[in-house]
């Protein structure tokens, strides 16, 4: 054991690494009337939501709420713990397979995992930077790592090579949604929509030479058909990207590699 030298030990603030009594219940008649911790949260991912997380204040909350700004202090000790609270709520909308169901394909379960994921991201953009900045470890999210856990699992992976083949997928996918939701973000700002947008470009790209051919091979693989909006464009290279982070894991199984 370390000699103590007097300092205070020093590690990241987390709601869920610390024992939180502003967690707990209070009594009854310190509570503001009609106010719960379940309430702010819900009220928190709506703002987070409807004005993203650069807007968003404790101020701008209380006035959602009707209350003041001390009272939500009752519930939570910090602006950070609630974040990490909405983070963790939202972690809640992801479906996960039923464990009990020994019949499941494995690629098919992590295939939805990863589905669940990008729509959460997509849904909540403002996750993407929480997920930066906090353990993300409370008990909706820990059940869904759970979940890819077990999935990864029965993929015959060896043990040390899971974490990095979950790493794979799920970063490919948080990298993904991320990208895509920023550009969704800042069409809405514009007032146009995704298919406008990418029509833009590839009108503005389509005569210069040096984009000749990146334009030719987005017009073979269909980009630039007018009939195919931007968003099946993204969805079809989610799958196949998807796929391909997969069919790797096989071919690391099948080869022996990982262990």
């Amino acid at each position: 054991m370390a000699a103590n030298d007097g300092r205070a030990e020093k590690r990241p603030k987390s709601v869920w690494l610390t024992e939180n009594p502003s967690l707990k219940p209070k009594r009854k008649a310190d509570q503001p009337a009609g106010l719960d911790l379940d309430k702010i949260v819900d009220a928190t991912v709506r703002l987070l939501d409807s004005e993203s997380l650069a807007k968003f204040s404790m101020r701008r909350l209380a006035a959602e709420l009707g209350v003041t700004a001390m009272s939500v202090y009752w519930y939570v000790d910090t602006k950070d713990d609630l974040l990490e609270l909405a983070l963790d709520s939202v972690a809640g909308e992801m479906p996960v397979p039923d464990a009990s169901d020994a019949r499941s394909d494995w690629r098919d379960q992590l295939r939805a995992l990863a589905v669940a994921y990008r729509d959460m991201l997509l849904r909540h953009p403002w996750t993407a930077r929480l997920l930066g900045e906090y353990i993300n470890i409370g008990p909706h999210a820990t059940e869904f790592s759970n979940a890819t856990q077990r999935a990864m699992r029965r993929s015959g992976l060896t043990p040390d090579a899971m974490g990095g083949a979950l790493a794979a997928v799920f970063h490919f996918v948080y990298g993904f949604s991320t990208i895509r939701a920023l550009h969704e973000e800042r069409c809405r700002a514009a007032g146009i929509s995704l298919d406008d947008y990418f029509a833009q470009v590839f009108a503005a790209l389509s005569d210069r030479p040096e984009f000749a051919e990146a334009m030719d091979l987005s017009t073979r693989a269909g980009y630039a058909r007018a009939d195919r909006g931007a968003l099946e464009m993204l969805d079809r290279d989610f799958a196949v990207a998807l796929d391909l982070q997969i069919a790797g894991i096989e071919a690391m199984r099948d080869r022996g590699a990982g262990g």
